[in-house]
């Protein structure tokens, strides 16, 4: 199974960006989608972005449309998330994670999670 890690997260301001990176390793990482989570205390996970196994396809939740970018770096098993414009209400643990296709990465029918890291964004 991959394993995933991610990083990057940390306090900033509203208006402000940050990239958040993903870490793959082990397992079989080749043909799958990877995308974007985040979770507030006593929330459900929300899907924010994914994208295709060639990179040629992202797909948002209409949340974060045009203020997050996914992209993906295959032969470096790396993943990335650049959010532009933080809001407040983007404070939250984000998570990176594998699955089959964007219809099971919208359903959150998951094959892999990372831990998860803290984005924290103040006015």
């Amino acid at each position: 199974q991959v394993q995933l890690v991610e990083s990057g997260g940390g306090s900033v301001q509203a208006g402000d960006s940050l990239r958040l990176s993903c870490a793959a390793s082990g397992g079989t990482f080749n043909g799958y989608d990877v995308g974007w989570f985040r979770q507030v205390p006593g929330g459900e996970p929300e899907f924010l972005a994914g994208i295709n196994w060639g990179g040629t396809a992202p797909y948002y939740a209409d949340s974060v449309k045009g203020r997050f970018t996914i992209s993906r770096d295959n032969p470096k098993r790396m993943v990335y998330l650049q959010m532009n414009t933080l809001k407040v209400e983007d404070t939250a643990v984000y998570y990176c994670a594998l699955a089959t296709n964007s219809a099971t990465m919208r359903r959150m029918q998951v094959n892999s999670w990372g831990q998860g890291t803290q984005v924290t964004v103040s006015s």
